[in-house]
């Protein structure tokens, strides 16, 4: 391996070990010291679900708990109403199948705005990051050790 690529990969494993001792948030609060770039996992009943990386904590949350956020910035709950109505693939071009398109699918819409609700109720945790090299490594490296099954990383 070479070594300015292993300087980055030493530093993922305490990264993970000090967001997986931190004491999760589950009432939808987040503490006030709770700020800044880096890496956070959602998970339910100690099960990892979803590992994302941000550069604003604070707003990155917003999204991926308000009512008012749409496909764009909920790809999280998104996913997980797709799999709550077996839609599991959208469609990027314009129609029915598209992102935007399935949100007015009552039942789709019905199934986002549930999962919008359900990630307001999961244990969330937070390791700040601020190199986006370092932070980029450390999203796959916890979603790999977790095993998050809403991580894919697949591109189109």
């Amino acid at each position: 391996m070479h070594d300015k690529f292993q300087a980055f990969t030493e530093s993922l494993h305490p990264k993970y070990e000090a967001l997986m001792a931190q004491t999760p948030v589950t009432d939808g609060v987040l503490p006030r010291e709770m700020k800044g770039s880096g890496v956070y996992l959602f998970s339910e009943n100690g099960k990892s679900l979803y590992v994302g990386r941000t550069r604003n904590v604070r707003n990155r949350y917003g999204q991926h708990t308000r009512r008012s956020s749409g496909h764009n910035s909920a790809p999280f709950a998104f996913k997980l109403a797709r799999h709550a109505t077996g839609i599991l693939k959208s469609d990027y071009k314009p129609g029915e199948t598209s992102r935007a398109g399935l949100l007015l699918n009552e039942e789709f819409a019905s199934a986002f705005a549930d999962a919008l609700e359900r990630i307001r109720r999961m244990e969330f945790r937070f390791v700040e990051e601020s190199d986006p090299t370092r932070q980029c490594l450390l999203e796959v490296y916890v979603s790999v050790v977790c095993g998050s099954p809403y991580n894919d990383f697949n591109t189109t």
